[in-house]
This record gives structure tokens, C-alpha cells and sequence, in this order.
């Protein structure tokens, strides 16, 4: 993926952070913003910079859910396993994300168009169950809505537009819970 110049830009982006675990989740933080993951040639990079194992480098990566080892995908659902969404059917919708989507969380669709990722409680339990799509809440989720959900940004991502996210047009309707 990063060839030399990858490199010497991974490089600068950690140059300001000092030895030791201090800087780490900061370094790895920065990286991530810059590539919206966490490329493998960025490990040494960063191991060097700190003067830690590569090991302890992809252990910090690996151990955080927030941090990515591959390209992120167009459009991330990020499910709420918290406790409200929880007691308010979450697990359910969860179930139909993966079978719609036909992918696990942590997963992507073969294409990188579509992901879904597990989260913890963001505080707008109100729209308990709920997914946030690229980071937009759409909350008050049943099964068939969730479903709903899904083909609208499958349909959108098969026609190249984001005109499927949820905000344009709402998605959940009071049906069956």
C-alpha cells in the first residue's frame, strides 16, 4: 500500500510524539484520521518512533475497537450494543443487519461499500434500538425497519449515490417490535 513516500509521510505524522506508551493511542489516533485506518506499514513506523515492540504497537490496535486495520467502507453501520438499546430489542436488529447485509460485525461487503461495526452507548438511548450510519443516529429501529434500512443503502451504493442515507428521508416506522 505505502510505498516510500507513504512512509516518510507516516513518518512526519508521528515525528512529535516521544518514546514510551505515553504517545501511543495519540499516534495511532492521528494515523488513523489521516487514512481512516491503521495501515500495516504504519506499525513500525510507529513502533520505531516510540521505541516499543511492533507487538505492543498492534496489540494497542487490535485491543481498541475504535482502530482500524483496513480501509474503512463507504458506508459504516455502527450498531449500539448498549444497555438501553439492549432492553429495547437491539439484539434483534443486530441479527438483521448481519442477514440482510450478509456480513458479521467487524465485516465489510466484498465490494468495501457497506460495514457494520459494534458501538458502545453514545447517550441518545431516546432512539433506543438504533445504528448510527456514518455517524448519523436513526434511532427507534425494529426488524423491518432495520431491513429497510439496509436496502436503501445497498440500493444507493449499487447506484453510486449517497442519496440512500437515512437523514434525507426518515426510515423507521412504528411497526411490529
Amino acid at each position: 500500500m505505502l510505498e516510500h513516500e507513504g512512509v516518510q509521510e507516516l513518518r512526519e505524522l508521528v515525528a512529535e510524539f516521544r518514546p514510551g506508551d505515553g504517545d501511543l493511542l495519540a499516534a495511532l489516533h492521528k494515523v488513523q484520521h489521516r487514512f481512516g485506518y491503521i495501515p500495516k506499514a504504519a506499525i513500525p513506523v510507529i513502533a520505531r518512533q516510540l521505541r516499543l515492540s511492533e507487538a505492543r504497537v498492534y496489540g494497542a490496535i487490535t485491543f481498541f475497537s475504535e482502530f482500524r486495520e483496513t480501509p474503512p467502507p463507504e458506508t459504516l453501520i455502527t450498531w449500539c450494543s448498549g444497555p438501553a438499546c439492549h432492553l429495547k430489542g437491539g439484539d434483534r436488529i443486530r441479527r438483521a443487519l448481519e442477514a440482510e447485509l450478509g456480513i458479521g460485525m467487524g465485516q465489510s461487503t466484498p465490494d468495501n461499500r457497506v460495514g457494520l461495526h459494534i458501538g458502545q452507548c453514545n447517550g441518545t438511548c431516546d432512539f433506543a434500538p438504533q445504528v448510527w450510519v456514518n455517524g448519523e443516529v436513526v434511532g427507534n429501529l425494529t426488524p423491518a425497519s432495520a431491513l429497510r434500512l439496509c436496502r436503501r443503502i445497498a440500493e444507493g451504493a449499487r447506484r453510486g449515490t449517497r442519496d440512500h442515507l437515512p437523514w434525507e428521508a426518515p426510515i423507521p416506522e412504528q411497526d411490529e417490535r
